[in-house]
């Protein structure tokens, strides 16, 4: 039984943190996990600009009602979705990834949680499990699936490596130039393709 494992950000819909970065004139923003491997670091950097700058919650959503899916990520999801189970595994927020949610027609989705004050900032976050991709796969296969699994940062390495089969979609040239073993993919018919003919085998 097979199942496949995604990431959100990057591959199916905008990076949230790019986005509001460039919505809000704060470039320090735009470091993702594309940048830094270290996921813990990275949130607690951008707590502290949003500290800075007084940003809390409202303002990160209301960027967030403005991005669409990629174009072809729903039609993409959908065709995948009608011959294999698919999950999201993100290290997005459930209070970002709801509005996303609806526009790529409600898939499955693990992700984490933040902590937010009754004043609106976002005081801290709450990760769903240690590693949280590599371990919710390991979880998976514990079940008696065969995990497929693709992404595009630093902290999708883990689950790719884990799985049955893994592809890099939409990476950077230095990941691809690290990792010349897993496949690479820029078109979602491209990944369609490959992840169709694992699923054949």
């Amino acid at each position: 039984m097979n199942i496949v494992c995604f990431d959100l950000e990057g591959v199916l819909v905008p990076e949230i943190w790019i986005a509001f970065a460039e919505a809000t004139g704060i470039p320090e923003l735009k470091k993702t996990t594309r940048d830094e491997p270290d996921y813990d670091k990275l949130m607690k950097y951008r707590l502290d600009i949003l500290k800075e700058h007084g940003l809390g919650l409202k303002e990160i959503q209301d960027v967030i009602a403005t991005l669409d899916p990629m174009p072809g990520a729903k039609e993409f999801l959908d065709e995948l979705r009608s011959q294999v189970q698919v999950v999201i595994i993100s290290d997005t927020f459930e209070q970002f990834a709801a509005p996303l949610m609806k526009k790529l027609g409600y898939p499955t989705i693990f992700c984490n949680q933040l902590v937010v004050a009754e004043d609106g900032s976002i005081a801290d976050y709450k990760m769903r499990c240690e590693k949280s991709k590599y371990t919710t796969v390991r979880a998976l296969q514990s079940m008696g699936y065969d995990t497929i699994a693709s992404g595009d940062s630093f902290n999708d390495l883990g689950m790719i490596q884990a799985s049955k089969a893994g592809f890099l979609f939409k990476s950077t040239e230095q990941i691809k130039a690290d990792y010349p073993d897993i496949p690479a993919y820029e078109e979602y018919d491209e990944l369609l393709a490959a992840i169709k003919a694992v699923i054949k085998e």
